[in-house]
């Protein structure tokens, strides 16, 4: 085995968003275009000599070349240990587990979570660190200026590991080990949940659908829902992870697990439903003929902590994404505990949860977790309900129901407009701040506005600024418009429309939801004129 030093130029376009560098697998396949951006990682990182690196991805097409690659960049980088999960499978949440639990240096995550898989999808590397979570902006900004200026890159000409046996293979003076994926996540997930109940409640004959959406939590809900729990052999629907994810968007929404929603809504449904997403941390959690949004999963798990042994100490605090309902807010209030809201980005909730401030997190976008990693956490969200769900002996629907009687109901939607001209999509945002001074005060279709503002969010723990995170128009009794423009795509923009309304009164809980919010929608396509610049008739998808 030999070092190599390879002569290369610069990349353009290689800057991290906010959760790596996402893009077309035709793109990463360009000679030196991998190489290059793990180089810029490992010249970012500090005092990494000697120190282990844990490594895996969500099994799509070109993760286990890029593992190859890595493997053999790390060596050349002078790491001591690299942690791999068997066939090249780690998922998200995982990585972030092992991190903290191995005491790892950092970890590379290969996903583009839930963008299209394939020869012709999307792929993505996203570097965490000591923590187990993103790394921060002056790591991602540092990356970035390195992929601008580096001129080689090193690399051992060593054969590739063999990712489907477990064991110790040494390359160069680096230890590579390949472990079981699961072995460690399921670990933690028995100290955080009561197991002994759950696997009663699938004893006494209750039923659940969970779909994997052939990404890579189906693994993990096999061996802990079924091996471990003694759910029924076949709960898990497209467990396998594929590199093609079946040709499926692997995003957990009700457009795109529609098998499972067809389930949940045919005649002998099971009891509960859940699914995750590509690379297992966001999830979907669906009852009978209701699927429950993000915004109050969050809530409902913060205000019935006390029935899983991991939080019945109570939480710190919540934290939540700008664009998220306020349905968290309230249960905060209740509970007497702080919660912050916080740019889309889950590195923002690291530097609370780190410095003890809050127990939980969520974002919109189908995100729930805890201060148990520094990732958000699919199927620890489904573990969770399921352990609601043996506490209360009600049905998921009932759960809701209950919620909202207590706190009030929080009508909510997002809209997204996807893959729209970039520049069409900027402009669009241009026009709307521009009017945002004049807003407030307005009465629009019965609304009064408030606050109009461009977000901007003060880092409570080291003072950081961090603006233009989506513009807010917020009426006087509480209801909201956002927008803001998505960074996780590869084509075009994604413009995002969010829209919130509160309902105290538990007569009016069963409007359907967009007719619910159908003043606010109008408002909205008025002001940042939708429809007109984008030239479409109506969302992409309405989740």
């Amino acid at each position: 085995m030999t070092i190599h030093t390879v002569a290369t130029v610069p990349f353009d376009g290689q800057r991290p968003g906010t959760s790596g560098l996402r893009k077309k697998v035709s793109e990463f396949r360009q000679p030196g275009y991998l190489e290059n951006f793990v180089q810029s990682i490992f010249d970012t990182l500090a005092g990494s000599a000697g120190q282990t690196l844990v490594l895996g991805g969500d099994g799509r097409f070109f993760n286990r070349t890029a593992i190859d690659v890595i493997v053999r960049m790390a060596a050349a980088h002078g790491f001591g240990k690299v942690l791999i999960g068997r066939g090249g499978i780690l998922s998200t949440p995982a990585v972030s587990c092992l991190i903290r639990k191995r005491g790892a240096f950092g970890g590379v995550i290969l996903s583009a979570s839930h963008n299209p898989g394939g020869a012709d999808g999307d792929f993505g590397v996203k570097y965490n660190i000591g923590n187990g979570g993103p790394a921060p902006d002056k790591i991602t900004d540092a990356i970035y200026s390195n992929t601008q200026t580096l001129n080689q890159y090193r690399i051992s000409d060593a054969h590739a590991v063999d990712l489907d046996r477990l064991g110790v293979t040494q390359v160069e003076q680096m230890q590579v080990e390949v472990i079981d994926p699961v072995a460690d996540y399921a670990a933690l997930m028995a100290d955080l949940f009561d197991f002994p109940a759950i696997k009663a409640l699938f004893s006494m004959g209750f039923r659940m659908c969970f779909d994997g959406m052939s990404a890579v939590s189906g693994p993990y809900a096999h061996a802990i829902l079924e091996d471990i729990l003694g759910a029924p052999t076949g709960t898990v629907i497209n467990g396998k992870p594929l590199e093609d994810f079946g040709g499926h968007h692997p995003d957990p929404n009700p457009v795109n697990a529609a098998q499972l929603i067809a389930i949940m809504s045919g005649p002998g449904a099971p009891d509960f439903g859940a699914a995750s997403d590509g690379d297992a941390d966001r999830n979907m959690i669906v009852g009978r003929g209701i699927a429950v949004t993000p915004s109050d999963s969050l809530a409902i798990i913060a205000a019935n902590t006390d029935v899983a042994p991991g939080y019945r100490a109570g939480i710190k605090g919540i934290a939540r994404s700008m664009p998220t309902s306020g349905a968290a807010d309230r249960v905060a209030r209740e509970l007497g505990v702080p919660c912050f809201e916080t740019p889309t980005g889950w590195k923002f909730f690291g530097n609370l949860m780190d410095a003890g401030m809050v127990t939980l997190c969520g974002e919109e976008s189908y995100g729930t977790g805890s201060d148990h990693i520094r990732e958000k956490d699919g199927l620890w969200a489904v573990l969770f309900w399921l352990n609601l769900l043996a506490a209360s002996a009600k049905p998921v629907d009932a759960v809701v129901r209950q919620h909202w009687a207590r706190f009030g109901r929080n009508y909510y939607s997002r809209h997204d407009y996807e893959a729209v001209d970039a520049d069409i999509a900027k402009a669009l945002m241009t026009n709307l701040r521009v009017k945002l001074d004049g807003l407030a005060g307005q009465t629009l279709s019965g609304y009064t506005v408030a606050l109009a503002d461009d977000f901007v969010y003060t880092d409570p723990v080291d003072a950081s600024v961090t603006a233009r995170q989506g513009v807010r128009i917020v009426m006087t009794d509480g209801s909201r418009i956002v927008l803001r423009l998505s960074g996780t795509g590869t084509e075009g923009a994604t413009i995002r429309l969010y829209l919130e309304r509160y309902e105290a009164d538990p007569a009016r809980h069963a409007i359907e939801t967009q007719a619910a919010l159908a003043d606010l929608i109008a408002i909205a396509d008025s002001l940042a004129e939708i429809k007109a610049r984008t030239g479409r008739p109506g969302p992409t998808v309405v989740t």
